[in-house]
């Protein structure tokens, strides 16, 4: 019963799944998932991690950044099938549609100049 609970509630918040959407087109740094949502470094990291420890998403570093990327969904079945039905919910969401175009205009080297 936790991890249903856990996943229901991760995606309860509407900036958690416009960020599983994002991650749905592209593995995303913090800096960028940020600059997309307009959100304080800190509110974005305490979204990935509520949206980790659902399992809905996962991590890996890779040198300086720590890319984020949707979860194979193995931690939980409950979270598997969000994940897969997440992909064909939204889409036509203006919101959300608005958000997919801005991403390629998303660079972490532009945004962090690293």
């Amino acid at each position: 019963m936790k991890s249903f609970i856990k996943a229901m509630k991760a995606l309860s918040d509407p900036s958690r799944v416009k960020i599983m959407k994002m991650l749905q087109n592209r593995m995303m740094c913090v800096c960028e998932i940020q600059a997309a949502l307009q959100f304080a470094q800190s509110t974005t990291s305490k979204h990935l991690q509520i949206l980790e420890e659902a399992g809905l998403i996962s991590s890996k570093k890779d040198g300086l950044w720590v890319n984020y990327m949707v979860a194979d969904g193995n931690e939980s079945p409950y979270a598997a099938s969000l994940i897969g039905s997440l992909k064909h919910w939204l889409d036509a969401d203006t919101e959300v549609q608005a958000l997919i175009e801005r991403l390629p205009d998303i660079n972490r080297e532009n945004i962090c100049k690293r």
